[in-house]
């Protein structure tokens, strides 16, 4: 591997919006997806995403190298590491209730 593959990384791949705007439904294929039925969007619910603080935070340079070394998102997998955490000890915080 050269070093500027090493530096640039993998070619992204770009969308082609300006063609997506001009297809019409019809043009769509939708093979790969499954099909849905009424009682899907009669359970269907809206699930708004929570607003996400900004927030300065000093971590440890190993950290934060091994995360960005997962790939992009790198940020939403920190997050999800630490919500993970929070889950599972907020649940050992709450007192069992009795039988």
């Amino acid at each position: 591997m050269s070093a500027k593959a090493i530096k640039t990384g993998p070619k992204r791949r770009r969308t082609a919006w300006a063609k997506l705007q001009k297809m019409t439904d019809r043009e769509i294929d939708y093979s790969d997806i499954p099909a849905t039925t009424a009682k899907f969007w009669q359970q269907a619910q809206v699930v708004m995403p929570s607003a996400k603080t900004h927030l300065s935070l000093r971590l440890d340079e190993d950290i934060v190298e091994w995360f960005k070394r997962q790939g992009t998102g790198y940020q939403t997998r920190i997050n999800a590491v630490l919500r993970s955490y929070v889950q599972a000890h907020s649940a050992k915080a709450k007192p069992k209730a009795k039988p």
